[in-house]
């Protein structure tokens, strides 16, 4: 068995390729991609096998998944061409005749609001036209989307958002690639839909009290409109795609969009997800 992870110079991949690690998954039957090499020699010397992909490069993704029986990807990070990454990667599974390919997805994408699941469900939708088995795994928001930008809070003294009293079932990074490694090391999954999420939700108001008990620093929630909302991080250097992608993400929190009580994830990696404090605790902040 063979079982390869994209884009595992970023967080989610390379979690993943630790967590069949840790499962013990044999290192050699281990394939890590990455459109650059070098940014993951270390885990070349921990044995994993390490090939070239770019999801706009067909032709490498042909070269990285030969003999590969099971695939994990991670959604691209390109807006305006995500579909199109996608599907590269779908073609060359289908091509490479794949026994499974796991698809990290968004949480409930067939009902979702948020302006990101049109690309994922059309994923899905792709994926399904394929022939490819397939898994889908539909995370909901990582924690370190917020604990990973807590410094701007932490310094003023407020977190500022869109969200209302909307709540999000966040679960970390580390979790859902402990779900996708069951998934790629098991093997059993195909056809499944699991939708991913935390075990215990949370308002952005009970958010900055959490940072203000991890931090010692009084530090409140401020609601703002949507379009104020990423005008006001437009003006602190994001891009505006991505400024308006997180404004429409809180819309859709506060829609409910991103809360879940199915204990699915919990239920797939045997344990429970990583309460939000604990979260605090093992951030610098």
């Amino acid at each position: 068995m063979t079982v390869l992870v994209t884009g595992t110079s970023g967080h989610l991949g390379r979690l993943t390729v630790l967590a069949l690690l840790d499962r013990g998954v044999p290192a050699g039957e281990i394939v890590a991609t990455a459109r650059d090499l070098t940014a993951i020699t270390d885990l070349a010397e921990r044995g994993v096998q390490t090939r070239r992909a770019d999801y706009g490069d067909p032709a490498s993704l042909d070269a990285a998944l030969a003999g590969v029986d099971r695939v994990l990807l991670v959604s691209s990070n390109a807006v305006g061409a995500r579909l199109e990454h996608h599907r590269n990667v779908i073609d060359a599974a289908a091509r490479a005749d794949v026994a499974l390919l796991a698809y990290t997805s968004v949480l409930r994408a067939d009902t979702s609001s948020l302006g990101l699941a049109a690309d994922h469900l059309a994923t899905e939708d792709a994926l399904k036209q394929s022939g490819v088995p397939f898994t889908l795994l539909r995370n909901g928001w990582y924690t370190e989307n917020y604990t990973a930008n807590a410094a701007p809070a932490v310094a003023t003294g407020q977190v500022l958002g869109a969200a209302g009293d909307g709540r999000v079932s966040a679960a970390t990074r580390r979790d859902f690639a402990d779900a996708a490694a069951v998934v790629l090391a098991d093997g059993e999954h195909a056809g499944a839909v699991y939708e991913l999420a935390g075990d215990d939700a949370f308002t952005m108001t009970e958010y900055a009290a959490a940072l203000s008990a991890a931090t010692g620093h009084e530090i409140g929630y401020t609601d703002l409109p949507a379009e104020e909302y990423a005008s006001v991080l437009e003006s602190a250097g994001v891009p505006v795609p991505f400024a308006e992608l997180l404004a429409g993400s809180d819309r859709g929190i506060a829609a409910g969009d991103l809360e879940d009580h199915s204990g699915t994830l919990a239920r797939l990696i045997g344990r429970p997800t990583t309460p939000l404090a604990d979260a605090l605790r093992d951030t610098a902040l």
